[in-house]
């Protein structure tokens, strides 16, 4: 089926055409959950809340072509809410002059697993997780990380200074960067 006719029977709410979208993109949608998530438990409760949002709310798209797209907003925005929920973040941040150089940390993460990846990520506390996810890998700016999540624009440049941090030293112990040559 493509994804047109896909669509077209969830928002018939044909049990197979559900089924089938949902097979199609689990996987894709699971990345992004993981992210997110402190373990695979959780990153499956945030899916599986997340398609039924998607599935609820399937009518709304006219486009297939944009129906990823949509999705991801979905299951971020679903992920955010659950760790907003969950977190409380400090309403004040003490704010240092942290420059907005574009580390490149994917060069050094390119010799690391996906799996790996993942697992350096999660490891790093909730606050600076998310932020870090929503700036360097979705794409956001702090004004928008400091909208979605309730803080500051500068408690987001804060987190993410921190995560950054943390990550090097964390690249250093699996012997992936020399953490005083990159500071």
């Amino acid at each position: 089926m493509s994804d047109k006719e896909l669509i077209l029977g969830c928002q018939q709410n044909d049990p197979k055409s559900q089924t089938a979208f949902y097979q199609k993109y689990k996987s894709r949608l699971m990345g992004i959950c993981r992210r997110y998530a402190k373990n695979t438990e959780e990153a499956e409760d945030i899916l599986q809340e997340s398609f039924i949002k998607i599935f609820r709310s399937i009518a709304e798209i006219r486009n297939p072509d944009a129906i990823v797209g949509w999705m991801k907003r979905i299951v971020t925005n679903t992920a955010l809410n659950y760790y907003r929920s969950q977190l409380h973040y400090p309403q004040t941040v003490d704010y240092q002059d942290i420059s907005h150089s574009n580390d490149d940390y994917w060069k050094l993460m390119a010799q690391l697993s996906n799996e790996e990846i993942v697992k350096v990520i999660n490891a790093l506390p909730d606050g600076y997780r998310i932020v870090f996810n929503l700036y360097v890998i979705d794409g956001y700016d702090h004004a928008e990380i400091g909208q979605m999540l309730g803080i500051s624009e500068n408690t987001s440049r804060s987190q993410l200074f921190k995560a950054r941090d943390v990550l090097k030293k964390k690249l250093k112990e699996l012997g992936i960067v020399n953490y005083e040559q990159q500071t």
